[in-house]
């Protein structure tokens, strides 16, 4: 029986999403609007570039230094990661990628470069270029991407519907490493041939119009993630938290924060709720449609007896960020 009360407690004090709370506060700072071959930029997984029929997918993120100095490897390795990710939830294909490392003392870490080496072989997606500080007091990587979509292809986060269903997608064949007790690692008992094929599942439903919006499962979780979604999409919802996919012997509540090495949420027409998790479950995921969007503003979780507001997004914020339509 699930403890609703308590899963969203944890959730509402859990940093991976109160950490993304003053995302807003830079976001307002830069505005796009004016701008006229920006597409697309805050609130999504990618800025989204106009470049005539082809859109360019452009995004960037830095690992943690907390896992940098714990598994350096898996920090390399997690730079790419992320990245490629991010391109996918947009329904995009990677191209290439360009990196900024922070050595301390003037020495490059080995297992770092090792697990950004196998990061780019894992996806096969080349680090073109980027800068080194060997002065620093300090380790760190960044990486950024860009990748490509076709103008009308493009999925965004910001644009889930009230009737649409809401499916999630996990590969759960993986394993918690040590150093990171939150991140499930799917991706490294895969082989190339099916982590790339993968990526192309997401290319898939955003060129065949299944999903109205989507985003990968990042550090917030499966349902932070949702949140951010229907943040930015001015929207609410309902989840059966019964309904969701998790390996066994897996608490549901550390599930919940988990990050995703695949993992997505689709907000879609229930007419193709179906044939998104088949076009999945051919890569080894695993989908389930877990609840609905609503025009309420508010997301609630259920397990089918009671029910609890999680997030209000009248009043309450994940990353503040409300993306202009």
């Amino acid at each position: 029986m699930t403890d609703l009360s308590r899963y969203a407690e944890e959730l509402r004090s859990f940093p991976g999403i109160t950490r993304k709370n003053a995302i807003h506060e830079v976001v307002d700072l830069f505005p796009t609007s004016g701008f006229d071959k920006v597409i697309a930029a805050e609130g999504e997984d990618a800025a989204v570039i106009d470049c005539g029929d082809k859109c360019v997918l452009f995004a960037t993120d830095g690992i943690m230094e907390s896992l940098l100095n714990s598994d350096p490897y898996l920090a390399g390795y997690y730079a790419v990661l992320v990245n490629v990710n991010d391109i996918a939830a947009m329904g995009g294909r990677p191209l290439a990628m360009v990196d900024v490392m922070s050595i301390n003392q003037g020495r490059i870490e080995k297992d770092l470069l090792r697990g950004i080496q196998d990061g780019v072989k894992k996806f096969s997606v080349p680090i073109v270029g980027g800068h080194t500080h060997p002065d620093c007091n300090y380790n760190s990587i960044e990486i950024s991407i860009i990748g490509s979509a076709k103008k009308g292809d493009v999925l965004l986060s910001s644009t889930a519907q009230p009737g649409d269903d809401i499916v999630f997608v996990f590969d759960l064949k993986g394993h918690y490493p040590e150093s990171t007790p939150l991140a499930y690692n799917s991706t490294m008992e895969r082989s190339e041939e099916i982590v790339q094929a993968q990526l192309e599942a997401a290319a898939e439903v955003a060129e065949k119009h299944l999903a109205h919006s989507c985003k990968d499962m990042s550090n917030p979780g499966h349902i932070g993630t949702l949140g951010m979604m229907l943040e930015s999409s001015d929207a609410g919802a309902t989840v059966d938290v019964t309904r969701i996919p998790k390996p066994d012997g897996v608490d549901e509540i550390r599930w919940a924060k988990t990050y995703q090495g695949c993992g997505f949420v689709f907000a879609c027409d229930p007419a193709n709720s179906q044939e998104i998790i088949e076009i999945f479950s051919k890569t080894g995921c695993t989908g389930a449609v877990v609840g609905k969007v609503d025009s309420t503003k508010v997301l609630k979780l259920t397990d089918g007896n009671d029910t609890v507001d999680l997030f209000d997004f009248g009043k309450d914020i994940i990353t503040g960020v409300k993306v202009r339509k």
